[in-house]
């Protein structure tokens, strides 16, 4: 199961996303090109100063998901807007919610 930025792996799915900080209104906007391939571009309002950024951006996937917060981890990319996520969960279940992001 794949769908361009995101894949399935055990456990869950990791989710490639282009993070937005200090954006006027939060929330998910399609996709963008990244440098290895579409990411799924995420805007948050808050700023990219002490974590900030990144955890609002695991916080508004998770609610897109329907999760809650915790099931969203950050993989890589914590001082790039170009991030790796991990949700945790059923990949079958994720995959129609990820599908409909797009």
């Amino acid at each position: 199961m794949t769908e361009g930025w995101w894949r399935a792996v055990p456990g869950g799915v990791t989710v490639r996303v282009k993070a937005q900080p200090k954006a006027r209104r939060p929330g998910i906007d399609g996709t963008a090109p990244g440098l290895d391939g579409p990411r799924l571009r995420l805007a948050v309002t808050a700023a990219a100063a002490d974590g900030r950024a990144n955890r609002a951006v695991c916080a508004t996937l998770a609610e897109a998901l329907g999760l809650a917060a915790s099931a969203v981890t950050l993989l890589q990319g914590a001082t790039s807007r170009e991030k790796l996520l991990r949700v945790a969960g059923d990949p079958a279940s994720l995959a129609p919610k990820l599908k409909d992001m797009a």
